[in-house]
């Protein structure tokens, strides 16, 4: 496995420079260096999460309407 060192103190893998890639269409590294990428990444990160909320409580719903 081959980590690269981040400005930040963090190690990134090849994997998982490769996956921030294929979510986002740009590398970590560019990310750091980017205010604006990074305030896109935070908004998408979010909205994914605000779905997540959603689908878990239409979830949460359907279990206790069976119940």
């Amino acid at each position: 496995m081959v980590t690269i060192n981040s400005p930040q103190g963090f190690n990134v893998t090849e994997n998982m420079e490769h996956a921030f890639r294929d979510a986002h269409g740009f590398g970590i590294h560019e990310c750091e260096n980017n205010p604006d990428l990074l305030v896109k990444v935070e908004q998408k990160r979010e909205k994914e999460y605000q779905q997540s909320l959603q689908v878990a409580a239409r979830m949460d719903n359907q279990v206790h309407r069976n119940l």
